[in-house]
């Protein structure tokens, strides 16, 4: 797969964390996974070896109906933001008095994108106000209802479920406060019949006028989703803990900077990923608590309460 230099592999580890089993499986240099698309069910694994000559970053295909190939490239592309120019983005960041050494560290660093649209609202809802441990559980537990891949292979053998498929068997399989279950199974609805529809085609302000109106989600999700989602560059989550523990770790920076990272623009939500980075890391001699670079915990609790 090719891409712009520099490259860094943390994105593999992100995914990792969040992988669902039967349906992903990942580790800090791979990821493999199963994934519905038009004409059927495709299965691929991305390997990364920093010492490979030429590209290290190798994509195998284990299953698709050569006509959604073309799909299969791009969302791969999306989903480890391989179009990104890492140099003119860095040396936006670097300018940034409070990222500067989290960039010399961390060069290239990638922006996850969102193999689906409607899997990936699912999930952002699914792990409101819990840890990633507890998120991917929740998600483990919802796969039960999707059904059997029909090109299994390597211990994937599993699809994420469908709208219609945790619309109808969701409410039998969620756990946790029946407020984020409910709004859940709203969402689920909604695109199951129509009535919501979203994906790459939309920009982050139609995107957030769409998805607003929806029971538990508000401004920190329709952003969080602009950035998976649409790989929308300049998102920042103000609010989010990890990305206020990020910048006690990093520093304050200067008196002259902005607590929205406007200095970072037009690349504020690599930012974001550096802050993420940087809330997951140890701190004086311990490691600190935080749904760090999180699809879950992180979001204002007024929000998940909406």
């Amino acid at each position: 797969l090719p891409y712009r230099e520099p490259f860094d592999p943390g994105v593999f580890t992100f995914l990792a964390v969040r992988a669902i089993p039967g349906i992903e499986a990942g580790t800090p240099v791979s990821y493999a996974r199963t994934l519905r698309l038009p004409q059927g069910d495709a299965r691929f694994r991305v390997d990364y070896d920093a010492g490979a000559p030429g590209r290290p970053l190798t994509l195998t295909i284990g299953a698709v109906d050569l006509r959604d190939l073309p799909a299969l490239l791009s969302r791969v592309r999306r989903l480890f933001d391989l179009d990104a120019d890492p140099v003119a983005i860095d040396s936006a960041l670097a300018g940034e008095a409070r990222l500067a050494a989290a960039v010399a560290g961390t060069p290239g660093i990638r922006m996850p994108g969102a193999l689906d649209p409607a899997e990936m609202l699912v999930r952002a809802m699914a792990g409101q106000q819990i840890t990633v441990a507890a998120a991917r559980t929740a998600l483990t537990r919802l796969a039960a209802v999707g059904r059997a891949s029909q090109s299994p292979g390597e211990g994937l053998d599993r699809m994420f479920p469908t709208p219609a498929e945790i619309a109808g068997g969701g409410s039998a399989v969620l756990r946790g406060p029946q407020r984020r279950t409910a709004a859940l199974l709203a969402a689920a609805a909604a695109m199951a019949d129509g009535g919501l529809d979203f994906g790459y085609g939309d920009s982050p302000e139609s995107l957030a006028a769409k998805l607003l109106p929806l029971p538990g989600v508000g401004p920190w999700t329709t952003g969080y989703l602009a950035m998976r989602i649409l790989g929308a560059p300049d998102i920042f989550l103000a609010n989010d803990a990890a990305v206020r523990n990020g910048i006690r770790v990093l520093g304050e920076g200067t008196a002259a900077s902005t607590p929205d990272f406007r200095e970072a623009s037009p690349w504020r939500s690599y930012a974001t990923m550096h802050l993420w980075r940087a809330a997951a890391r140890p701190a004086s001699g311990t490691r600190r608590r935080t749904a760090a670079h999180s699809d879950h915990g992180t979001r204002p609790a007024e929000e998940a309460n909406r």
